[in-house]
C-alpha cells in the first residue's frame, strides 16, 4: 500500500512522512502534532490500540484509516470524524484526506469526544478547538490557495492587457499601495489586513511580477523622500515602511507559490 500512495502522492501538494512501525509512528505524530494535517493510518489489526494511544496522549487530529476490515465502536471514542476507506479506493487519498480534515473541523463542542471525568474531557474539548482553528488558520493561509490558480483568465493577466489598460491597472496598484502605506502603522485603521489582501488579489489575478510590487514601493519612497526633503524633515522614517514591502510581498509569494498546479 506505501508503494502505491507513493506513487498516487508523487505530485501531491502535501508534505509527507512515512512510518512503518506504530512506535516509530506514535513519535513523529507526538513530536510533529502541531504540523500536521491528517494522519493515514494502516493498521496491522483494527486500529483501535493506536486510537487508544494517541487518546491517552491527548493527540486530536483527523485520521484516515485505510483497512478493509469493518470499523469497531472504537474508532469513534476517539472522535466521531475518523474516517475508513477500503485499499481500493487509493486512487482517491487526495480528496479523501480533505474529506477527513473538513470533517474533523465540523466536530461540534460537545458530544464529539468520549470520557467520564469532567476536568478530562473539558481539557480534551479544549485541545480539539485549538487544533480546529490551527487547521482553520492553516488551510485558509496555505491550501486555499490550491485551485485559485486555475480560476485565473490569462486575459486578464497585465502582459496580455492592452497598453491602456496596463496603465490603468499599474495607476490602481500605485493608489492601493499608497493607502496601505498611509494606513500601515495606523491603530486606528481596522480594515488594514483587508486593504492588503485586496491588493494582493488585484495583483495575483493579473499575474503582476513581484518586481514591479517592489518597482511601485521604490517609487513611492523616492515621492515621499524628495517631500520629506522639501519639508525640511529626516527620511528616516522612511526605513520602516520596509516592513509594509515584505508584509505585501510575503502574501503576495505564498499565494504564487500555492498556486503551482502539480504535474499531472
Amino acid at each position: 500500500m506505501a508503494e502505491s500512495l507513493k506513487k498516487t502522492l508523487a505530485h501531491s501538494p502535501f508534505a509527507i512522512s512515512w512510518s512503518k512501525t506504530q512506535t516509530e509512528f506514535v513519535q513523529w505524530t507526538i513530536s510533529n502534532r502541531h504540523r500536521i494535517d491528517c494522519l493515514v493510518v494502516q493498521p496491522a489489526h483494527d486500529g483501535a490500540d493506536l486510537l487508544q494511544e494517541l487518546w491517552a496522549r491527548d493527540i486530536l487530529l483527523p485520521i484516515l484509516i485505510v483497512s478493509d476490515q469493518e470499523l469497531t465502536s472504537t474508532h469513534a471514542s476517539y472522535h466521531s470524524a475518523v474516517i475508513q476507506i477500503t485499499s481500493d479506493a487509493l486512487n482517491s487519498i487526495e480528496s479523501q484526506v480533505r474529506e477527513a480534515i473538513n470533517q474533523f473541523l465540523k466536530l461540534p463542542a460537545k458530544n464529539a469526544l468520549s470520557g467520564n471525568e469532567d476536568d478530562t474531557r473539558d481539557n480534551r474539548l479544549f485541545l480539539l478547538s485549538l487544533q480546529q482553528q490551527r487547521l482553520t488558520e492553516k488551510l485558509h493561509e496555505r491550501l486555499g490557495y490550491l485551485g485559485v490558480y486555475y480560476k485565473r483568465n490569462p486575459q486578464n493577466f497585465m502582459r496580455n492587457m492592452t497598453l491602456e489598460e496596463r496603465h490603468e491597472l499599474i495607476d490602481q496598484l500605485r493608489q492601493d499601495y499608497r493607502q496601505i502605506i498611509l494606513n500601515y502603522f495606523s491603530s486606528d485603521d481596522k480594515s488594514l489586513n483587508q486593504r492588503i489582501d485586496d491588493y494582493v488579489n488585484l495583483a495575483f489575478f493579473a499575474d503582476v511580477s513581484i518586481s514591479k510590487v517592489v518597482e511601485i514601493h521604490m517609487e513611492l519612497m523616492d515621492s515621499f523622500s524628495k517631500q520629506l526633503t522639501m519639508e525640511g524633515r529626516s527620511e528616516e522614517i522612511l526605513l520602516d515602511y520596509r516592513l509594509t514591502l515584505i508584509d505585501v510581498l510575503a502574501h503576495l509569494c505564498e499565494m504564487y507559490r500555492r498556486s503551482i498546479p502539480r504535474e499531472i
